[in-house]
């Protein structure tokens, strides 16, 4: 299932730096997470990986793809935020440079139903509590 990443206002603007609807959405299938925000970052992720996902209210003021140590914001909204946790980090990209991804906050068109499709599969079980254990491990460039 794809959602879309959402983009509102200004920020509809960001199809000039390759940031357009079409190249900016999170695939979700039974067996993988797919996130994509034009060249701009990449994130191909085995399914079982992902811990808890959530709406979150937090503020954002910032669009586009920003993060660090593993907390990562890949958004063209304020609004429609979900927070996913991700263990153990996959690997992700931002442009050419390699990184990993514990958290990612991501704005789509329905978040509900992003929640919804990260939901534990009933063949999947429940995934394991989120917690912050292990939090520093780095392999990569966070």
């Amino acid at each position: 299932m794809r959602f879309p990443i959402r983009f509102t206002g200004a920020n509809q603007l960001m199809g000039v730096m390759g940031m357009t609807p079409s190249r900016c959405f999170v695939d979700v299938d039974e067996h993988h997470l797919r996130v994509r925000m034009g060249m701009w970052f990449e994130l191909d992720a085995d399914r079982t990986v992902v811990r808890a996902a959530a709406p979150d209210p937090r503020r954002v003021l910032a669009w586009g793809v920003h993060g660090w140590r593993g907390r990562w914001l890949v958004n063209g909204s304020s609004s429609g935020i979900v927070r996913v946790a991700l263990d153990p980090a996959p690997r992700a990209w931002l442009g050419p440079v390699p990184l990993r991804v514990r958290e990612l906050r991501v704005s789509v068109d329905d978040p509900d139903g992003l929640v919804g499709a990260l939901a534990p599969t009933p063949s999947g079980g429940s995934p394991p509590p989120d917690d912050d254990a292990g939090a520093d491990r780095r392999t990569d460039v966070d």
